[in-house]
């Protein structure tokens, strides 16, 4: 079943994303997208996160593809023009991929390649426009495609932002929807509650939000994701839990196994599952069981949102 169709039919949509390699290996990046093959939905290929140079996500997603395996593809603003933008877009629908993601890009003073000049020729809105015309069978000058593509269309939404910066996400949310975006990415979640206040004011039943269940690697990056992250909790519970743990590893895998399934007891649309690096780890967290204590606490959730949205 394409993604588009599960989604819309309200069934619970599991992502993984697969790093590009850096290089022109692709023994691993196939490898672990083929273990996990029939337990996710699609693969997320990211167009050179935070920055670093990387295989486009265009000829990663081809790899993928050729392969029978679904992607979505991510394009950004940061790298390409609106005539590079549009030719990968057509290059994606000709070789079958049905699902992209818009999103802006960090800037390159974040990555590998300092010296290097953003492109930022059109914002996120146009993008997403772009595309939704693409799929109508126009580019973004108005002229007739010989054949359109067909995507169905993702973006990010920062779930965590309180108070009034909350609003202006929804305000956001909403222009991106009316762009195009069908569903929603939000930054890593490690407790479903802190989804709460956005949840009450996204409008879900236009759109999916698909919360980032990130695949910890150690103590050290759980206590820097806690202090330094922008609007992402780990909490000490969690991080206490890792310490105590005789196989840290196994442990961090498990917690992304729990979060998984409190996003499926809390209602929610889906997850992607962020591995950075560690996707020979999906197999192990795909295929763990939820522990009885997170199972339990995420039965009943105690927000109305999650009430309201159960039992898909």
């Amino acid at each position: 079943m394409q993604l588009r169709d599960k989604s819309e039919a309200g069934q619970f949509i599991v992502l993984a994303e697969m790093e590009p390699p850096k290089g022109v290996d692709v023994t691993d990046f196939t490898a672990n997208a083929i273990r996990v093959k029939d337990q996710v939905d699609a693969f997320v290929v990211p167009e050179m996160n935070s920055a670093v140079m990387r295989m486009s996500s265009l000829g990663a997603s081809l790899i993928l593809q050729s392969k029978g395996l679904p992607t979505v593809m991510q394009v950004n603003c940061r790298d390409r023009n609106r005539l590079g933008l549009q030719a990968d877009l057509l290059a994606a629908g000709a070789i079958g991929v049905r699902n992209v993601m818009a999103v802006t890009g960090e800037d390159p003073s974040f990555g590998d390649h300092h010296q290097a000049s953003a492109v930022y020729d059109i914002d996120l809105i146009e993008l997403l426009k772009a595309v939704r015309g693409m799929t109508e069978g126009k580019d973004m000058a108005g002229v007739d495609l010989a054949g359109a593509p067909s995507f169905y269309c993702g973006s990010t939404v920062n779930a965590g932002v309180r108070g009034k910066a909350l609003q202006l996400e929804i305000d956001e949310m909403k222009r991106k929807m009316d762009a195009g975006a069908r569903f929603f990415i939000t930054p890593p979640v490690f407790n479903m509650n802190d989804l709460s206040d956005f949840m009450e004011k996204a409008p879900r039943a236009e759109v999916k939000v698909l919360p980032t269940v990130l695949l910890l690697k150690s103590v050290g990056m759980a206590r820097y994701i806690d202090r330094h992250s922008d609007h992402v909790s780990v909490g000490d519970a969690l991080i206490k839990r890792i310490m105590s743990a005789s196989d840290k590893a196994r442990e961090c895998a498990q917690i992304a196994a729990d979060t998984i399934q409190a996003a499926k007891n809390a209602g929610l649309d889906g997850v992607m599952i962020a591995t950075l690096g560690w996707e020979h780890m999906l197999p192990q967290v795909l295929n763990l069981k939820p522990t009885e204590a997170q199972d339990a606490e995420h039965d009943d959730p105690n927000t109305s949102w999650g009430k309201h949205a159960g039992g898909k």
